[in-house]
């Protein structure tokens, strides 16, 4: 054994050291060219490890090694412009160097562009650059180039540039009079938001707005890990899904009962009694798991993004939830037929082995449902309807893990037990409290189909007077001044006191339903906005200050940009999308961030669940080749995104030219100002030197 030891640490002393020895940082090299044109790229490629960072370009004397190009020979070209950064750029203050730095994680790509002027060429340079981690730095680096042979083309040929003089001179002109004819039209509309007319519209090169820029998005933005965290929000909402049913009458109950009985069945043997009753919550996460997986199967990705937004299914469940609220309240009781669960625990009692254990963990399921049910099945609706795949299965994981959980402890210690609360009215107070919840979620699903079908039958202030009045019942039944049929058991109950920790919660709700009356003259609501329906849909607004997109047409909002000469904030949003309505509420407000959304871009917000029908169907190929017809409003824009775009995740946002063209990277979902200024920063610089170059152009072409 202690050679053993020996070996492995002379082999982790090793492997540490290669790891020490190892270059974090690895660039390749390359020269773009293309047939006929007079110009190419030279591109070096970086590969960064995990927890380092190398630095952009122009960071000044006295920041760390920026990122530079060195030109030992270039016989037979000349650079065009400085070396350029592409990439995911971070900009941070640094104490250290006591600068805002800007900086490149994960991958980089740094270019030059240059320009043949003779029919050979022979270039010889380096990329110097410098890279860090949190606790040291390398040394400054280089990356060699060289390369020698026959130019694609040779620039500066007289003869030819004169011959094309009077073509560029036309195009410029025909340019400039498309560009009149958009600035005409938007000086004739009375504000920003008004309808551009065809004319304009006719002016504007479509092919070239729905060409795909996905590997531009994808370049910069690199790898995302979106989907491992949607996976374990799903997990934990499963989880404590799971935590408030183990509290309900259907459930604490029997926790006492089946782990007495798994005990005394092995009184003998005490391990097999405590190895069964591990088995018996493993069975009930068996069970619920394979119910999880049951509805991933039924709904596949793409179903479940129609679902969501689908008036019977939404309609569906706000009754659903509706029904299930008045059990709760004690109306009447939801359960299965009696002869299932005796069929089952028949079956149980007759069963030896693992599948009697299966069979007992099947009959607490049924005999759990009035509880669980409503619990499981909205918990299943929002993992179903969360455009995650697996939604489903991970959210039941987590929902059955809880639930199991304490009767494997109380059989491993059967002491707990003594400690553990008795049931009693606790049970019920928690169960109409679940009931105000399950009314609040009716109300958010009638919303979504209310809102992609634009009936307008429940609107903002609407929406928020029925949950002023469900959250103002719900206080005053906490602290004792409600009282349900449920609640009185005996004489005396109906003046008898509610628990302090009833009476802070019925203070805290009364306090939301008093903070959300501002609401109904245009408060923000922050809290609430993830829920309720979006602000433009009140009728009665005091809020000046609200960011709202000018245009929710693709093409009507291309076109206005192009007449204003500015940016494009594309934002593919949902009516049903809570991550949304929260990036709206809490990013969106900020007043540096309203400033350059209202004045430096054009907003435009295209709803992916627009359920209007558009004038004329569309007939589309998908990237998979499949055909497809686009009938609603929303079709075409979710088109859009996945087309050009490369996703079908909302919230999405993009900041491109009037041409369609992409200027930085994308943004979802996160709650980060200083970040969403920083994209909104990186899109305004892009279009600024790009309209530059474009101008630099036209005066060359003209004036050579």
């Amino acid at each position: 054994m202690k050679r053993i030891a020996t070996l492995l640490t002379m082999a982790m002393v090793v492997m540490m050291a290669i790891a020490q020895m190892a270059n974090p940082v690895t660039f390749t090299s390359q020269l773009k060219t293309t047939n006929g044109s007079s110009e190419g790229e030279i591109v070096f490629t970086g590969k960064i490890d995990k927890g380092w960072h190398v630095y952009s370009t122009n960071l000044g004397d006295a920041g760390p090694t920026e990122a530079s190009i060195t030109f030992h020979k270039k016989d037979g070209v000349e650079p065009v412009g400085k070396l350029k950064p592409v990439g995911k750029e971070i900009s941070q203050f640094d104490e250290m160097f006591g600068a805002k730095l800007r900086y490149f994680e994960n991958n980089v790509q740094f270019v030059q562009k240059v320009k043949f002027t003779k029919p050979n060429y022979d270039i010889d340079a380096d990329l110097e650059y410098g890279a860090c981690n949190d606790q040291s730095c390398l040394p400054p680096s280089a990356v060699s180039f060289k390369k020698a042979g026959k130019s694609p083309a040779v620039d500066g040929e007289a003869d030819k540039a004169k011959e094309g003089q009077a073509d560029a001179e036309a195009l410029a002109k025909a340019k400039a009079d498309s560009l009149a004819a958009l600035a005409a039209a938007a000086a004739d509309s009375a504000a920003m938001g008004a309808p551009i007319d065809s004319a304009a519209l006719a002016a504007l090169d479509h092919d070239a707005l729905w060409k795909p820029v996905v590997g531009e998005i994808q370049a910069i933005d690199g790898t995302s890990s979106g989907n491992s965290r949607s996976l374990w929000w799903i997990f934990l909402m499963g989880l404590l899904g799971g935590l408030v049913a183990l509290f309900t009458p259907c459930v604490w109950p029997i926790i006492p009962m089946t782990v007495s009985f798994f005990l005394k069945r092995a009184k003998d043997d005490k391990k097999k009694g405590i190895k069964d009753a591990i088995t018996y919550g493993i069975s009930i996460v068996v069970i619920y798991l394979l119910l999880g997986l049951i509805v991933t199967a039924i709904f596949g990705p793409s179903a479940l993004n129609a679902l969501s937004t689908n008036a019977v299914f939404n309609i569906f469940l706000c009754l659903l939830l509706v029904v299930f609220a008045l059990s709760f309240f004690g109306m009447f009781e939801i359960k299965l037929p009696s002869k299932w669960s005796n069929a089952v625990d028949s079956k149980a009692s007759s069963t030896s082995g693992l599948l009697s254990i299966f069979l007992m963990a099947f009959t607490l399921v049924l005999v759990s449902f009035s509880c669980t049910g409503p619990i499981i099945g909205f918990l299943l609706v929002d993992f179903a309807t969360s455009g995650n795949f697996w939604g489903p299965a991970i959210g039941m994981l987590g929902f059955a893990l809880a639930l199991a959980l304490p009767f494997t402890l109380f059989a491993l210690f059967p002491s707990w037990l003594k400690s553990a609360p008795k049931s009693g009215g606790w049970m019920n107070i928690l169960k109409v409290t679940l009931g105000f919840i399950e009314l609040a979620f009716a109300c958010k699903f009638f919303s979504v189909a209310d809102l992609a079908y634009g009936w307008h039958l429940m609107d903002r202030e609407v929406f928020l007077c029925l949950w002023i009045a469900i959250f103002g019942l719900l206080g005053l039944y906490l602290i004792g001044k409600l009282k349900f049929k449920s609640d009185i058991v005996e004489p005396g109950d109906e003046t008898k006191p509610m628990p302090v920790i009833c009476i802070m919660g019925g203070l805290i709700s009364l306090a939301f339903a008093i903070y959300m009356i501002p609401g109904l003259w245009g408060a923000p609501c922050k809290a609430v906005s993830a829920f309720s329906p979006p602000m433009n849909t009140q009728d009665f607004n005091l809020n000046t200050k609200e960011v709202r997109a000018a245009y929710t047409d693709y093409e009507q909002g291309m076109a206005a940009a192009a007449a204003a000469g500015k940016p494009v904030f594309l934002d593919f949003t949902g009516f049903g999308c809570v991550n949304c309505r929260k990036m709206e509420a809490a990013v969106w407000t900020d007043p540096s961030v309203a400033d350059k959304l209202s004045k430096d871009y054009v907003l435009i917000s295209l709803f992916v669940d627009d359920k209007r029908p558009l004038p004329e169907p569309i007939e589309v190929t998908e990237a998979t080749g499949e055909k497809r017809t686009l009938r609603t409003i929303g079709d075409k824009w979710s088109y859009l995104q996945r087309y050009k775009f490369g996703s079908n995740t909302q919230p999405f946002y993009v900041c491109v030219d009037p041409q369609g063209n992409a200027l930085s990277g994308s943004f979802s979902y996160k709650e980060d100002v200083p970040a969403f200024l920083d994209f909104l920063d990186g899109g305004l610089t892009q279009f600024k030197e790009g309209f530059d170059k474009k101008m630099q152009e036209i005066e060359e072409t003209l004036y050579p």
